[in-house]
């Protein structure tokens, strides 16, 4: 048995390459896998790259081949113990003559659990680890099972005082290349992109992932109550990504509705007071949406902050102050007296993007 600092060496290195597969696991939950020898050499690695396709555990085993014999597989879920589009990786794992499995949590979702048991019973040695890392990669997989409700991420640039726009609304360009390329090929990545019908008529953005490879294609949804946005946006064409308009239930069978429906626009309900929690509650049961980004104004941000449906934040912070007491916040509509008041976030990383720093915080009642 390797000593405890190895095995969480092990684990998070199996969460890092589950990771690989944002954007194309989901809404499966991001697995990673890695088959160490009993000299401590890693004899292969997997991870899950496609919902409906081979598991983590199974890409391991397939690379290692009859090498797999004897090992420890460090998993950073529990193995799945039922037939779905795929079969049981416990029975692989079993097949494969493992010796040890070592994975950092227990498989929320009840159908899939009860890995555990099977490879017991079948006289491989079992440990369940803890792991930091692969608890914050397996936090959006829990949260969905937990809420049935997507996994709710918003981003935005600001200065180093905190401005995401001037007064004027100007935000072009407040981050860095390198930092906009990110924001891309996160586009490429989840289910559903979010905006306000503010910011539409501000910036009137295309919200496409471009000049990144995509991993598949995200619906558009604008939040405009009233449905006052003009059809001359570049949201309503329909030919680069699919578009669909959330406003109140008044509006829904409404003149303005009517005449997007005819350009291909589907429209939505809010909540009746223009809540969106509904909304992803629709789009997390009646099409499977486990993803969802939030480009949007300090209105719209603060809106979903107050509805507590944001569980992620990455920030961007350029190197520029602005320095104007009325230039544009990434969040508004809060206004606690206190500091114990304020809204608390748990940092989870922080890394450079060329001159920009990007900050990436989670809530902590998903802590």
């Amino acid at each position: 048995m390797k000593d405890a600092a190895f095995e969480q060496q092990m684990l998070a290195r199996a969460a890092r390459i589950a990771l690989r597969g944002h954007g194309g696991g989901e809404p499966n939950p991001l697995v990673g896998c890695v088959l160490v020898d009993d000299q401590g050499t890693v004899i292969a690695e997997g991870f899950h790259r496609v919902c409906g396709q081979e598991h983590a555990e199974a890409m391991a085993l397939r690379r290692a081949g009859a090498r797999a014999r004897g090992t420890t597989a460090y998993t950073t879920l529990e193995p799945c113990n039922h037939h779905g589009r795929t079969p049981p990786c416990s029975d692989a794992l079993i097949r494969a003559c493992v010796r040890r499995v070592v994975f950092a949590e227990c498989d929320p979702n009840a159908t899939a659990s009860g890995g555990s048991a099977r490879l017991r019973a079948a006289g491989i040695a079992v440990a369940h680890v803890r792991s930091g890392p692969c608890d914050d990669l397996n936090e959006p997989f829990r949260h969905r099972i937990a809420t049935q409700l997507p996994w709710v991420m918003a981003k935005w640039a600001q200065s180093i005082d905190g401005a995401i726009a001037t007064r004027s609304g100007d935000s072009k360009w407040i981050s860095g290349e390198r930092s906009r390329r990110l924001v891309h090929r996160e586009r490429g990545r989840v289910d559903v992109i979010i905006t306000g019908v503010g910011s539409a008529m501000t910036d009137d953005p295309r919200l496409t992932a471009r000049g990144v490879r995509t991993r598949r294609k995200a619906l558009r949804v604008l939040i405009d109550p009233q449905l006052t946005a003009p059809h001359s946006l570049a949201l309503f064409d329909t030919s680069a990504a699919p578009t669909l308009v959330a406003c109140l239930p008044d509006r829904l069978h409404a003149g303005p509705a009517n005449g997007l429906r005819e350009l291909g626009i589907e429209v939505s309900p809010l909540g009746p007071r223009g809540e969106v929690r509904p909304l992803l509650a629709a789009l997390a049961r009646e099409r499977g949406v486990a993803t969802v980004l939030i480009e949007a104004g300090g209105g719209l941000v603060g809106d979903l902050l107050r509805e507590e449906i944001v569980n992620e934040a990455w920030i961007f912070v350029a190197p520029i102050i602005i320095g104007d007491a009325q230039a544009r916040r990434a969040a508004r509509g809060d206004a606690p007296e206190l500091i114990a008041d304020a809204r608390q976030f748990r940092l989870v990383s922080s890394r450079r993007r060329g001159d920009d720093m990007l900050l990436q915080y989670r809530t902590l009642r998903d802590a």
